[in-house]
């Protein structure tokens, strides 16, 4: 199969190309790197002519909520509208579980304005809701990190392993549209601080760290809010075979 994938430099983005050639499909690349731009539609043309499916696993801003949903509605609707003229047949969202639960994130409601334009869409489509990855504790902490001190939210979460993800998103888009599909998540519960501090002893860093709700993370995210849904679908990987690798990384 002719696939192309949207984001294909990020971090899902680069392991689901890879899993994608490891089974031998021609794959398309869309990145701003590749001379495609999602913001104007330049490219986008030429890049999805005998594309069979396009696995949309794009990031955009996280910190303002009119930018975040302006970024995701354009680059979304550009998306849709250039499939549709190249007679795409499946579109695969990657998206966030339990989006509906939290109004105060920037990010989320970025992601729900994609989701209602894929579902209410020209191309038949898969929305995929994953929870956060392994490494997003850690990312987290950086964001916020000063001279070896960091804060981030005491998150309860169900952390998936990037790799998982990628795995799920090459075997849905080799088939037929579903619609929305149950929440992907790893296999375990884990606290985002003691998550964080585990990472950055793996990787051989010391950063302190502040248990802190602050904007974009309120209280409304606490509990059992960011765990996945009843009907999950449940990744192998734990988060401790995932530390495995981030030794001396």
């Amino acid at each position: 199969m002719r696939i192309a994938v949207a984001g294909a430099t990020g971090n899902i983005g680069t392991l689901t190309v890879a899993g994608l050639v490891r089974q031998g499909h021609d794959v398309v690349r869309i990145s701003r790197s590749s001379g495609v731009d999602l913001l104007s539609g330049d490219g986008l043309g030429d890049v999805l002519v005998g594309v069979d499916a396009v696995i949309d696993v794009t990031n955009g801003p996280a910190t303002d909520r009119d930018e975040a949903v302006a970024y995701f509605g354009t680059t979304t609707r550009n998306l849709l509208a250039a499939e549709q003229r190249a007679g795409v047949r499946h579109h695969v969202l990657l998206s966030i579980a339990g989006l509906d639960r939290v109004e105060g994130n920037p990010h989320y409601a970025g992601k729900r304005e994609q989701e209602r334009l894929v579902s209410a869409g020209p191309v038949p489509w898969t929305i995929v809701p994953a929870t956060q990855f392994h490494d997003f504790a850690a990312m987290v902490a950086s964001w916020t990190e000063s001279d070896g001190v960091a804060a981030l939210p005491p998150l309860l979460v169900q952390p998936v392993a990037p790799e998982d993800v990628a795995d799920v998103l090459v075997e849905i888009a080799l088939g037929a549209p579903q619609g929305r599909y149950p929440d992907l998540a790893g296999p375990e519960p884990q606290d985002l601080v003691d998550m964080a501090r585990r990472t950055n002893e793996a990787r051989g860093r010391s950063v302190r760290l502040v248990p802190s709700w602050s904007a974009g993370f309120g209280v409304e995210m606490a509990g059992n809010v960011m765990l996945p849904g009843d009907q999950a679908r449940i990744a192998p990987t734990t988060f401790d075979e995932w530390l495995v690798g981030q030794r001396g990384a």
